[in-house]
């Protein structure tokens, strides 16, 4: 017996079974609340955490005022790399709370 095919990585075939059963929305924002360790690194996802994303703003918790603020400050460039990350405008505005 041959395979006929290589072998698919787990999101690939997530990806498009969402996409076959119409939850591609649900499977970006999943996608987004996971790649933001990456994107804003080790030191920032350690005083905050992503609560939700809801009509392309994305709710962040943020551990004290200090960090809020600084993260304020960054937020159109966070918001640019996330939506770069993502591969597309899914993130309108990022709200830290």
């Amino acid at each position: 017996m041959t395979r006929t095919k290589a072998p698919r990585n787990l999101n690939s075939v997530m990806a498009d079974m969402c996409r076959s059963i119409g939850m591609t929305d649900a499977y970006e924002q999943y996608k987004t609340l996971q790649i933001w360790e990456s994107v804003v690194g080790e030191t920032i996802a350690k005083v905050t955490m992503v609560e939700k994303l809801k009509d392309g703003d994305l709710y962040v918790k943020v551990r004290n005022a200090s960090w809020r603020m600084e993260l304020n400050f960054r937020k159109k460039d966070i918001t640019s790399r996330m939506n770069r990350a993502i591969g597309t405008e899914m993130i309108r505005s990022i709200i830290f709370r």
